[in-house]
């Protein structure tokens, strides 16, 4: 070889180099599947996050709830499905009506990780990261991972006006 020539030829890859670079490829593949994303594999969107303003039935559903403001402000009580809830994501809080005409507020930070809740459902209020479910009537913890119950908050209501603080 001359001075000028250079090799290309790396040598022939070891056992372990190749099983390094496929665990490298594997974990990439696991972490990116722990992600945040909603597909919860159901179909059926009862696990579909639920954005300020929307309100979720006991059948898992979404119905647009309108602009609910900051702490709840102009959240109004007929946005609140009796027997479920609402999750107001920019303002950090859930707001449940258990029974007609008595309302309830949590923090919307799951106490097991700090994920937020991600809907309501059949009397609970739910976090899909790790399958945490707290009551709509106390928020203690119903099943899962969660050591404590969701943060209570303080509801006011005004006419048909909801605040929370």
């Amino acid at each position: 070889m001359t001075e000028h020539q250079t090799t290309t030829d790396v040598g022939p890859t070891s056992r372990r180099a190749l099983l390094i670079g496929a665990g490298g490829v594997g974990a990439t593949v696991a972490l990116a599947a722990c992600g945040t994303g909603t597909d919860d594999n159901l179909g059926d969107g009862a696990n579909a996050p639920i954005d300020a303003g929307q309100s979720a039935g006991t059948d898992g559903g979404t119905d647009d709830g309108g602009d609910t403001g900051s702490g709840g402000d102009g959240l109004t009580t007929s946005q609140v499905p009796v027997g479920s809830g609402v999750i107001l994501a920019a303002q950090g809080v859930v707001v449940t009506q258990p029974a007609e005409g008595e309302f309830k507020a949590f923090s919307n930070v799951c106490t097991h990780r700090g994920c937020p809740v991600a809907n309501l459902d059949g009397g609970t209020i739910n976090c899909t990261c790790h399958f945490s479910s707290f009551s709509i009537s106390d928020g203690s913890v119903v099943s899962g991972p969660a050591p404590s119950p969701l943060e209570e908050k303080t509801v006011t209501v005004d006419g048909e006006t909801i605040s929370v603080a």
